[in-house]
C-alpha cells in the first residue's frame, strides 16, 4: 500500500488506493476536498500578551477590583489612615481642651458629637482616637506576622527537633485567656503609650500564625518545583526565599488582615477594662469606659466612639474576606 504523502498544509493529499482524502486535522464542514486549512492568528506560534500566563497576584488583584466589599472596605480604611495621619484635616480642636461647664451637653453648632462628662469636645476625641487605634491594629499585625511567619517558615521548612519545640511553645500560648493574660501583664505597666499594649499582642499573637504558616510551608515544600530545585542543588536559603516563601505568603496574608481588626477591638477591651492605654491618651476604648456609666442620661457619650469602633473592625474583616476569597483557589 503506497505511503500517504502530506503537502505543506499539513493535509493527507490524495493515494492511490483511496482517491482524494483531503482530510485534515481541524477542518471544519466548509472545508472541500483536498483544501489547506488556514491558521488563524493568535495560534501556537503567537507570542502577544494575551498568551502570557497570569499568576496567582494577578488574577488576585483582578478580583479584587471587581469586588464591591473590597472597594467599599478599602475606602473605609484609606479614610481612616488619612484621619490618623492628619487628624486636624477634619478636626480642629483639641481633645484634651475641656470645659466643665460644659460637661454631658448634647449637639451644640461647631459641636455635632456634643460633649463628654469632662466637658470635652467628643466629636475630637473620636476622630483623635483613630490614630491609637490604626497605630495599634497595623504595628501589632506587622510584628505578629513578622515574628509568626518566620518561626513557623523554619519550623515547617526544616522540622525535626525545631518543630517539635515550637508546636509545644504554641500550645502553651494557646492555653492562655488573652484578656486575662492582658490583665496581668499589662497591670503592672504604667507607660502610657501604644507600645506596652503592642508588646502584649504580638506576645500572645504570633503562635496562630505561626501555625498557619507552618502548615502552608509544609505544603509549598512538596511541590516538585522544590524537589525540583533541591535535585539540581539549590540551597535551603535559595529554596526558601525563592520557591517556597511566595508561594506559602498568601494564607499568612489572609490571617494577619483578618486578625488586625481583632487586634483593634482587643485594644478597646483592654483600655475599656483599665490595664490597656490610659488617660491622657486619646483612645475610643477609654472613651467608651468613661461613657458606660452615663449611658441613660448621655448616650451620645458611648454612640459615636462605639461607632468608630464597630465600623472600624467591621472595615478590617469585610477586607480580609475579600482578600481571602481573592487568593482562594478552590474558589475560582
Amino acid at each position: 500500500m503506497p505511503e500517504p504523502k502530506y503537502d505543506d498544509g499539513g493535509a493527507i493529499a490524495a493515494t492511490g488506493a483511496g482517491g482524494g482524502a483531503g482530510l485534515a486535522m481541524g477542518q471544519g464542514e466548509g472545508k472541500g476536498e483536498g483544501e489547506t486549512p488556514e491558521r488563524p492568528p493568535g495560534g501556537p506560534q503567537s507570542t502577544g500578551p494575551a498568551d502570557k500566563p497570569r499568576s496567582l497576584w494577578s488574577d488576585a488583584w483582578r478580583d479584587l477590583r471587581r469586588n464591591p466589599v473590597f472597594i467599599v472596605s478599602g475606602v473605609v480604611i484609606a479614610f481612616l489612615v488619612v484621619i490618623s495621619l492628619w487628624p486636624s484635616l477634619i478636626a480642629s480642636g483639641n481633645p484634651l481642651q475641656c470645659d466643665l461647664g460644659k460637661a454631658q451637653q448634647g449637639y451644640r453648632p461647631g459641636h455635632p458629637f456634643g460633649f463628654d462628662r469632662q466637658g470635652c469636645d467628643v466629636y475630637t476625641r473620636t476622630v483623635y482616637g483613630a490614630r491609637t487605634s490604626v497605630t495599634v491594629g497595623v504595628c501589632s499585625t506587622l510584628g505578629v506576622a513578622l515574628l509568626g511567619s518566620v518561626l513557623g517558615g523554619l519550623a515547617g521548612f526544616f522540622g525535626g527537633a525545631w518543630d517539635a519545640l515550637l508546636s509545644r511553645i504554641t500550645d502553651v500560648f494557646f492555653g492562655i485567656p488573652v484578656v486575662l493574660g492582658g490583665l496581668v501583664f499589662l497591670s503592672v505597666i504604667t507607660s502610657t503609650t501604644v507600645w506596652p499594649v503592642i508588646g502584649f499582642i504580638v506576645l500572645l499573637g504570633w503562635p496562630q500564625i505561626a501555625r498557619i504558616a507552618r502548615g502552608s510551608v509544609i505544603t509549598a515544600k512538596q511541590n516538585d518545583y522544590v524537589q525540583a530545585a533541591r535535585a539540581l542543588g539549590a540551597s535551603n536559603s535559595r529554596m526558601l526565599l525563592r520557591h517556597v516563601t511566595p508561594n506559602a505568603i498568601a494564607p499568612v496574608i489572609v490571617v494577619a488582615t483578618i486578625a488586625l481588626g481583632t487586634y483593634i477591638s482587643l485594644e478597646a477591651t483592654l483600655s475599656y477594662l483599665g490595664v490597656g492605654l490610659k488617660p491622657p491618651a486619646v483612645s475610643w476604648g477609654i472613651d467608651i469606659s468613661a461613657a458606660s456609666q452615663y449611658v441613660r442620661n448621655a448616650p451620645h457619650m458611648l454612640l459615636w466612639p462605639a461607632g468608630a469602633l464597630a465600623v472600624t473592625v467591621l472595615a478590617f474583616i469585610m477586607l480580609g474576606d475579600a482578600v481571602r476569597d481573592a487568593l482562594d483557589p478552590k474558589l475560582r
